[in-house]
């Protein structure tokens, strides 16, 4: 259907009494909100009837919905999950969402493989591997990885293991730099079978399910045994690792199945603002705590955000405690507790303590809350001014509404030498670096950035057309801004509308101005310059928007500079072909690192046999 054409009452007529998620668009193809429901035609015609009382929120929402969508679910609790990985993806305007999108690191021991991995990862994924946390920090995580393959000598490298490389190699050509350190048994080069490789990694499971005393006891045997034959630097490297255990063992931040574990949870609200405190409880033990900053919509009650908050933060989460605490019951909180049970695999139970220790710990994060709230208001209240108050000032400048989407571009070249183009996207204010985009450029010869220019807009905005016709394509380019900002004036302002004009476009256009020292002069906007106060907060984002879109251009040109130059020079390395050239350049950033290596670097570099590390090492020492 053309949504140019969509009529709403009709629309609504069609609705099916399933459950599913609903999706209002804007009349910029914008999600504005996304929901769930029992009865997708009851829910969402509620929405359109006047006599149903509205939220101001709701009132606000309904008045700029031009169309929506739906997806039909089997259940409540189906449509629970998907609405929640649509407010992620999307971020509507005006649903209640966490700010924070903080992702824990986690230590993931990769058991479905022969020779079991240890590795830090963010993500969870459905795969055969067993993931242990969240932890405290990386450095956390590090430390303990760094740890276990000290005193389990377990690989971390990607290389795949299979029964050719059952027997040694006599030559030595495949063992890196971590089996030369003590912390590896190599079996890419068959130094260790499959059955001993899989004691330690029990061993490993079991020191990260939180048996570290038999570790302890080991290792204090073993330093004991090394000083009795006099060995005292093995039995310093012995007290050293016990040291290192009871130190990881006080930081990590492991969630089982077994003994007192909860979360408490509980938030302050102002006007504008909400935090949220959470207590993580480990076998009885306050073992860490975090707050978190919620977008509040108008007229959300606690209820709404603390179930916005719990779906949120759990969805995907490795670990469910068995209770959750909190002030404030969530709306719906019979949907919710089912839907944790699901993801915990037994019952978890939400529960408002009323008296006791529990409700003590809720009060305790209930205060924590407040602090925070009062401490950090002003500066949040600073945060919201350089980021969406500077895009307010900057769209009544322009004599604009509702800009939510700015895309700056730069054309960067040395004397024309490999002329590059940077996209940089802004939303409210804040930059999105995974939305960035560069372009090397193809069909111009020579320093001619407005010929470069209008290459780069071109490929960016015919892409974008391409995947809003092909539901398949990835989506990257199909988000239009709500305004494109141009590194110069008059000149670069019109090449873009030429290219918006050539496709069928409608979007501002506005130059970003420099004077005689390449400082920030104005804006250029409808073949006028506006002048703008260098003290505004509109004229700092402009600023940081040029100065963001400049620096990406010029990064990416150094790197294709630098891997040209890497490029030439090892192509005369005897030895060295494409294959070994690429694994060169991905294991050092520079020529100059690759100049610098030692022996045992090389040989440490996947793809380098011996004899090619020798060559490379002899290449730049003779």
């Amino acid at each position: 259907m053309d949504r140019n054409d969509f009529n709403i009452d009709e629309e609504l007529n069609k609705l099916p009494k399933r459950p599913g998620v609903y999706i209002m668009h804007d009349s910029n193809d914008e999600i504005i909100y996304v929901g769930k429901a029992v009865i997708l035609r009851n829910r969402v015609r509620s929405y359109f009837r006047e006599s149903t009382k509205k939220s101001v929120k709701i009132e606000q929402m309904v008045k700029h919905i031009a169309w929506f969508e739906y997806v039909v679910t089997d259940s409540e609790l189906e449509a629970l999950v998907l609405e929640n990985n649509l407010i992620k993806e999307n971020q509507p305007k005006y649903n209640t969402m966490l700010k924070d999108d903080k992702t824990y690191p986690f230590i993931k021991v990769t058991v479905g493989d022969d020779f079991p991995r240890i590795l830090m990862c963010r993500r969870i994924q459905k795969d055969n591997a067993r993931y242990f946390g969240p932890f405290t920090s990386g450095e956390a995580v590090r430390e303990t990885i760094d740890l276990l393959r000290r005193i389990y000598r377990v690989r971390g490298c990607k290389i795949s293991i299979d029964d050719r490389s059952s027997a040694p190699d006599p030559d030595n050509a495949r063992k890196c730099l971590y089996y030369h350190m003590g912390q590896c048994d190599a079996p890419c080069d068959g130094g260790i079978g499959r059955e001993e490789y899989a004691k330690n990694i029990a061993q490993v499971l079991g020191f990260l399910g939180g048996d570290h005393n038999d570790v302890i006891r080991l290792l204090t045997k073993k330093m004991e045994s090394a000083s009795e034959e006099l060995d005292y630097e093995r039995a310093m490297e012995y007290r050293d690792l016990i040291t290192s255990v009871r130190r990881v063992s006080e930081k990590q931040k492991i969630t089982d199945t077994g003994g007192d574990n909860r979360d408490v949870i509980a938030l302050a609200a102002d006007n504008e603002s909400v935090i949220i405190q959470m207590f993580f409880i480990r076998d009885g033990k306050i073992v860490g705590r975090e707050h978190y900053y919620m977008k509040q919509a108008k007229d959300e009650t606690p209820a709404d955000i603390m179930a916005a908050f719990l779906v949120q933060f759990y969805m995907g989460a490795p670990f469910v405690p068995k209770e959750i605490l909190v002030k404030d019951m969530p709306s719906g909180p019979e949907l919710i507790e089912e839907w944790m049970s699901t993801q915990n695999g037994s019952k978890v139970s939400i529960i408002v303590p009323q008296k006791g220790r529990k409700e003590k710990l809720v009060e305790l994060a209930y205060e924590n809350a407040l602090i925070k709230l009062s401490r950090d208001v002003e500066k949040l209240k600073r945060k919201e001014e350089r980021t969406l108050g500077a895009v307010e000032e900057i769209a009544e400048l322009l004599g604009l509404s509702d800009i939510h989407r700015m895309e700056a571009y730069d054309i960067s070249n040395i004397s024309g030498f490999e002329s590059v183009g940077s996209m940089v996207v802004y939303e409210d204010g804040r930059p999105k670096p995974n939305e960035y985009r560069k372009f090397k450029i193809k069909s111009v010869e020579g320093p001619d950035d407005y010929a470069s220019m209008e290459e780069v807009l071109t490929r960016r905005f015919e892409h974008g057309i391409r995947e809003m016709g092909s539901p398949d394509d990835d989506g990257k380019f199909s988000k239009f801004p709500d305004l494109i900002l141009m590194d110069g004036g008059r000149g670069q302002v019109n090449i873009c509308k030429d290219v918006l004009d050539k496709l069928g476009l409608d979007i501002p256009v506005c130059g970003m101005v420099k004077d005689d020292n390449h400082r920030t002069r104005g804006l250029y906007f409808d073949n006028e310059e506006l002048p703008i106060s260098h003290s505004s907060q509109g004229f700092h984002l402009i600023t940081r928007i040029q100065d963001e879109a400049h620096r990406f251009a010029i990064t990416f040109h150094r790197n294709l500079r630098g891997k040209r130059q890497v490029h030439s020079i090892l192509d005369d390395i005897p030895g060295v072909g494409p294959k070994r050239r690429r694994a060169l350049m991905k294991a050092f950033e520079s020529l100059e690192d690759i100049r610098n290596a030692s022996l045992d670097d090389l040989s440490g570099v996947e793809g380098l046999n011996a004899a090619a590390a020798k060559s490379v090492y002899d290449f730049f020492h003779k």
